[in-house]
């Protein structure tokens, strides 16, 4: 009696722990899957400090601002934007819509791309911003939404910094696995130079050719050049571009007179307003 009382004993005490293992595996699984909360607030501004600034080019650098936590993310939904407030050149409060060129999957910072132009007034901002300083930044803003497989091809037609939204929304479905939607991109600059974002984009080309398709446009190219000449064109559209169809849509960031005559020539080649967004 004794011996069945001490095996009920051990028989409950294994039971327990049994319980209690399950329980604490249960409790990580849902840890783990649990998506982390952002670092964004759409309507309060919110500091980022900046840890590192590289000079890309004459005019043009990349700015790392760390979130608060190295698990920290940003929160941003795909395709959307952030407002980053400054100062320009006189002291007065400047806001200005910027699309960071990282993902969720980026922890614990975000990256922008910055094209500063002479004139431009947050461009003075980010041209006089030293590391160990911060960054107001609220978000996210937008109306674009995407979810994976809402389309079966996008067509991407960007100048100039309109790259970084269409370089977001190609990054996060290109390294989805379960994403199979294919991504075609005419990007237009005025030299060589001014092309933003050129080896990242080349990357993608090579690592995922099945999917992503890459054709640069310039005004003013180099003698040895065998990209577009010139300005987009219907007939870049046309070969480059999936052709209009009800499960295809053609994405257009860009300097304002750009985006009126692409939509001019999208409306002429047949592409309905549904098919069509504009950043």
């Amino acid at each position: 009696m004794e011996f069945l009382q001490g095996q009920s004993v051990e028989t409950t005490v294994a039971v327990a722990v049994a319980v209690v293992a399950v329980a604490a595996g249960a409790g990580f699984i849902l840890l783990r899957s649990k998506k982390p909360k952002g670092c964004l607030d759409a309507e309060n501004f919110r500091e980022f400090k900046l840890v590192q600034k590289n000079q890309i080019s004459h005019n043009v650098a990349k700015f790392k601002f760390a979130l608060p936590t190295p698990t920290s993310v940003l929160g941003l939904p795909i395709g959307q934007h952030i407002s980053c407030r400054g100062q320009d050149a006189t002291g007065e409060e400047v806001i200005k819509p910027y699309t960071p060129t990282t993902l969720d999957s980026d922890i614990g910072y975000f990256e922008l791309v910055i094209k500063m132009y002479p004139q431009g007034r947050m461009s003075h901002h980010f041209r006089e911003m030293k590391v160990g300083d911060y960054m107001s930044v609220k978000g996210p803003k937008g109306r674009f939404k995407y979810q994976p497989g809402q389309v079966r091809a996008f067509g991407m037609i960007a100048g100039g910094s309109g790259i970084t939204p269409m370089f977001q929304v190609t990054r996060a479905i290109l390294e989805n696995p379960n994403d199979s939607t294919k991504v075609h991109l005419i990007y237009a600059n005025v030299t060589y130079d001014d092309i933003l974002l050129q080896e990242e984009l080349d990357n993608l080309a090579k690592n995922y050719p099945d999917r992503f398709k890459i054709y640069y446009v310039l005004n003013q190219p180099p003698t040895v050049w065998d990209g577009g000449v010139g300005f987009v064109s219907k007939d870049m559209i046309q070969s480059h571009c999936p052709a209009p169809a009800a499960d295809i849509q053609i994405l257009r960031c860009g300097p304002p007179p750009m985006n009126k005559a692409m939509a001019a020539h999208l409306d002429d080649i047949g592409y309905t307003k549904e098919m069509q967004f504009q950043f």
